[in-house]
Formats: structure tokens, sequence, C-alpha cells
């Protein structure tokens, strides 16, 4: 089992249903779901047009490899509506990797480390939430001091997802 965490966010619809729904779908026999942080209220960071976004960071344990996780968020994505029209813009659904074990893996595919998890407070906040003494396998900082070093962006927390 390979410990992995993932970041879902969505600005469209029913946002909180949409990342209720792919955290019951994400848990399968290969991907057990262990910790889910809180849910923040956060900023459009790339394309500010557009609706807020809420965020929140999975915890899993999967046996799945790299790739198969990918494939299996991209799934989830699909089935809960996700359109790729336009580049950084609204979407129901994004599931993103951020980190899986201590890989580093740099493919067309897929980076690991998540090459811009470190640049977002919607991303670092929930994870601070749940592991603030992670290491990030490049920097070799910890999530919190990370987190600590980071300006701007508006983030606030709205409670459980439950």
């Amino acid at each position: 089992m390979t410990r992995a965490y993932l970041s879902l966010g969505s600005n469209l619809g029913d946002r909180r249903g949409y990342l209720a729904e792919a955290v019951r779908r994400l848990a399968t026999p290969r991907v057990i779901v262990r910790r889910l942080s809180s849910v923040y209220e956060t900023e459009p960071q790339d394309l500010p047009d557009q609706p807020w976004f809420l965020n929140l960071v999975v915890e899993l344990d999967t046996t799945l490899d790299a790739h198969g996780l990918l494939e299996h968020v991209r799934a989830i994505e699909a089935q809960l509506g996700r359109r790729r029209l336009a580049p950084k813009g609204p979407r129901t659904l994004d599931i993103d990797i951020l980190l899986y074990g201590a890989t580093l893996l740099d493919s067309e595919e897929l980076t690991l480390p998540h090459p811009r998890m470190t640049a977002r407070r919607f991303v670092l906040e929930p994870l601070a939430e749940l592991v603030p003494e992670l290491r990030h396998p490049v920097t070799g900082r910890s999530v919190s001091r990370l987190l600590g070093e980071l300006r701007g962006q508006s983030v606030r927390k709205v409670g459980p997802l439950w």
C-alpha cells in the first residue's frame, strides 16, 4: 500500500455534493480513504473571473500505481461531468494527485509531487490540517513551513464535508 494525498475542488453546481460523491467513488477495494480535511472555500487563482471553489484534501492508501490512480481519478471526474473546455476554467470537479508516497515522477501525463502544490494555499491549508509535519519529497520542507512561507490567496474554512 502507498499513502497518497489528493486535492479535490469544485466551483460549479452543487459543489459540496460533487466533492462528497467524488470521495464516495474514490473508495474501492484498491483505494482506502483514510481521512478528509475540512472543506475550504477558496478564491480562483489562475483565472479569477469565475465562481469560488470548495476544496479539500483526501488522505488514502492504495495498491494502484501512480498512473492507475490517475486513471481512477480522471474517470471519477468524467463521471461527475468534468469538461475540459478552458484551461483553469470552471469545473464540476477537479482531482489532483499531490503526493504519491515519496515518488518523484515527471511524465507527459503526471508529475509528482504536484508541481504547483507549494504555491497554492487551497492545497496547503487542508493538507496542513491533516499532516502538518509531512515533508515535501523535493524541498524537504514540512507542509506547515511551506504554508507559512506562502503569501496571499483567500481561503476560508467552512467545516467538515459530512
